[in-house]
């Protein structure tokens, strides 16, 4: 068991540490990333005005997730927040028809996957392991 739980944080660094440096390549120049993604998508039927917003949004959300991710805290709702952020920029990689685009997010959206898939049963390198712990320790002694 102790190797399969090493595992699962081996497996949940790399994407924290992808998540980010997606975000602090980013933050620097939000002003720039967030109007050049939406002369991206100007000949989409996407509007800008839904552009502009979550492109600002997007490096916050995404420092958010791979922080999360790499503490091991409130694992279980990064995980699923990761899948769901990537369902929306696969839709947008559509929209550009940015196929390899596409192909890396399809690619991180199955990571994301496998890590809340397995995150009940392996997660034992984590802030979030070290809270169910106390709780269970709490509740045997009642």
């Amino acid at each position: 068991m102790r190797n399969t739980a090493l595992g699962y944080l081996m497996a949940r660094l790399p994407i924290s540490a992808s998540m980010v440096g997606h975000a602090v390549v980013r933050l620097p120049k939000l002003e720039a990333f967030s109007q050049s993604m939406a002369a991206n998508f100007k000949d989409t039927w996407l509007p800008t005005i839904l552009v502009e917003p979550f492109a600002y949004f997007l490096p916050y959300l995404e420092l958010n997730i791979g922080l999360l991710l790499l503490f091991g805290l409130f694992t279980r709702v990064a995980t699923l927040a990761g899948v769901l952020l990537m369902v929306v920029l696969i839709f947008g990689s559509s929209l550009l028809e940015n196929w390899n685009g596409v192909a890396i997010q399809t690619f991180y959206g199955g990571y994301f996957a496998l890590l809340l898939t397995f995150e009940h049963k392996y997660n034992r390198y984590s802030i979030d392991n070290g809270i169910r712990g106390r709780r269970s320790r709490k509740n045997k002694a009642a």
